[in-house]
């Protein structure tokens, strides 16, 4: 019951907090989703292009995991197909001309190497992405220590 109670208490006080913030006249803040209301089912953002040509993309920062230079649309990768590994495993990457998955890829969380993709590595775009032309999500004068400019 008293759990209860202070959900409504909460609620009412949430409620008065966001009435008093739209009162205010204070700017808005905007979410991902734009003017679409909650109740309504929000059309999809378009799809971003990629580059055209295979180019090397130079990191931001130290340790940043490579950037995907190519589309990767239609690729699989679950727990029973990565398709990424049939261009960039060890056994083929020579011959489709892609990089090489780092020896990283091939040891557990104790540093031990193993005979195959460790599974906390296994699925690709948990840390790498695919270059777009998206714009940044907002402004800034972010300057990687990497830039040849």
């Amino acid at each position: 019951m008293k759990v209860q109670q202070f959900a409504w208490v909460f609620t009412g006080l949430l409620a008065l907090q966001i009435g008093s913030a739209a009162d205010s006249g204070s700017q808005k803040v905007q979410s991902l989703r734009g003017g679409v209301d909650l109740a309504e089912v929000a059309p999809p953002d378009r799809l971003k292009n990629v580059p055209k040509r295979n180019n090397v993309i130079p990191p931001n920062y130290a340790q940043q995991p490579p950037l995907i230079p190519h589309d990767i649309r239609h690729y699989q990768i679950d727990k029973n197909v990565n398709k990424c590994l049939s261009c960039h495993s060890p056994k083929n990457y020579r011959q489709w001309g892609a990089t090489k998955i780092s020896v990283t890829h091939y040891l557990d969380r104790d540093g031990r190497a193993l005979m195959d993709v460790s599974p906390r590595r296994y699925f690709c775009t948990q840390c790498h992405v695919p270059q777009t032309d998206a714009p940044p999500l907002v402004e800034n004068t972010y300057q990687s220590q990497f830039d040849q400019n």
